[in-house]
């Protein structure tokens, strides 16, 4: 089965920067859509950006000219570049993907479980 790992997450002050690691591993044949996204205590979970095999990305508004999202594909690994964190980017980040295994023809989402991002004031 596919496996998403995220790594990278740590305490922070204001205006710092982090950079987030999802490595994907399994029997893949094919990744499309890859995403980040984000909960805090209490609430839902949120986008925080999205990138197509051929690097076409999306972010929401709270983030955008702060994160960059990428993508190795050799790698099957994205990533998450985080600067000028504020304490509202408090939040576990989560890794989302769409997968095709060699095993199965249609691909399926697939979770990571989370790092924890924390920015103190």
């Amino acid at each position: 089965q596919v496996q998403l790992v995220e790594s990278g997450g740590d305490l922070v002050q204001a205006g710092g920067s982090l950079r987030l690691s999802c490595a994907a591993s399994g029997s893949i044949f094919s990744i499309d859509v890859m995403g980040w996204y984000r909960r805090t205590p209490g609430k839902q979970r949120e986008l925080v950006a999205t990138i197509t095999p051929s690097g076409v990305t999306n972010y929401a508004d709270a983030v955008k000219g702060r994160f960059t999202v990428s993508r190795d594909n050799s790698k099957n690994t994205a990533y998450l570049q985080m600067n000028s964190l504020k304490p509202e980017d408090t939040a576990v980040y989560l890794c989302n993907a769409f997968v095709r295994t060699y095993r199965d023809g249609s691909y399926s989402d697939y979770w990571g479980q989370g790092t924890q991002v924390t920015v103190s004031s």
